[in-house]
């Protein structure tokens, strides 16, 4: 009886530091499970600047289960898991970073799951070594945020460390093509049955995060943008709210001019202007955004561009 063929995506970027500690601990959890499943490891490879390409191209010398995709430039995190969700052989994927802020140890919980027929296992911090304040702030209020404006409710602290089935893989692969992407939420959202798991997420073996503060508030914009039109709604709800203003106003001014008392308005009116002008501008903002997603999916340039996969097929 032939094993089950399980995929461990992970995605790389300027990691020569740490990759070979990251396959040495994978490989120990991978080994213990050897007798019930086989594994296949896909690095995918983001462009990275340093001497990841070399270090990758040692790990596939020194182990057959290990297969390689460089793309031509960075296309950053999302694409890279997508590129090896779509390339993947296993009847399971498991997508996960090369840093061991998603520990290698917890493979044989999420399997577990899977083989009780859970189609996606998401993996959730409970605590995490090495993230600063406004990491952990910023997490619990982009979670409150986007679950308040959007119909798709997602588990706060979920990660990018989580497992799909080969149902899920052939969803994302036919049907979740957008160039806007936040796969954490997009699993959430498919249906089929799900569980998840918790895990303390320890310090970074090597390196530095690749998300700057900027880089993860532009991923929170695009996450809200792809689940919610809250933000365009808020032109018609401060709309109705400026009209009402503006008919006390006059109703207001009506009055003093009838009673013949001066009105001294200039400091409502300018406040009133300011305030007006800032939702203006907000609104048009929001407009802009999702008309650069528009934009983005009209051009239909290609998610990635794979520059070498190895070993050849």
């Amino acid at each position: 009886m032939s094993k089950p063929l399980y995929s461990i995506i992970v995605s790389v970027y300027n990691e020569e530091a740490v990759l070979s500690l990251f396959h040495q601990e994978l490989t120990a959890v991978m080994d213990t499970m050897a007798d019930t499943a086989d594994f296949e490891i896909l690095f995918v490879n983001d462009g990275s600047r340093d001497n990841s390409r070399h270090v990758l191209q040692q790990l596939m010398e020194q182990d057959s289960r290990v297969r390689v995709i460089h793309f031509s430039r960075n296309f950053g995190h999302e694409a890279a898991m997508l590129a090896g969700i779509d390339h993947c052989k296993g009847e399971a994927a498991i997508c996960m970073d090369s840093d061991l802020q998603h520990p290698p140890t917890m493979l044989p919980q999420m399997l577990a799951l899977y083989q009780q027929g859970k189609d996606v296992v998401t993996m959730t911090r409970t605590e995490r070594a090495d993230g600063g304040w406004y990491k952990h702030i910023g997490s619990k209020l982009f979670y409150k945020l986007i679950n308040k404006m959007s119909e798709a409710k997602l588990q706060a602290g979920a990660s990018d460390f989580f497992l799909v089935s080969q149902k899920v893989i052939q969803v994302l692969r036919n049907d979740y093509r957008e160039r806007t992407r936040f796969l954490r939420g997009i699993i959430q959202t498919v249906g089929f049955e799900k569980d998840s798991l918790t895990y303390d997420a320890p310090q970074r073996a090597a390196g530095s995060s690749k998300y700057s503060f900027w880089k993860l508030m532009k991923l929170s914009f695009s996450a809200i943008a792809s689940f919610s039109k809250t933000p365009l709604k808020i032109g018609i709800y401060s709309g109705l709210i400026f009209v009402l203003l503006s008919i006390i106003l006059i109703i207001y001014s009506i009055i003093m001019w009838i009673v013949d008392t001066p009105v001294s308005g200039y400091t409502t009116l300018i406040i009133f202007l300011c305030a007006f002008a800032g939702i203006q501008l907000f609104v048009t903002g929001a407009i802009g955004y999702y008309i650069g997603f528009i934009f983005d999916e009209v051009k239909q340039r290609p998610h990635y561009i794979i520059q070498e996969f190895l070993p050849n097929e």
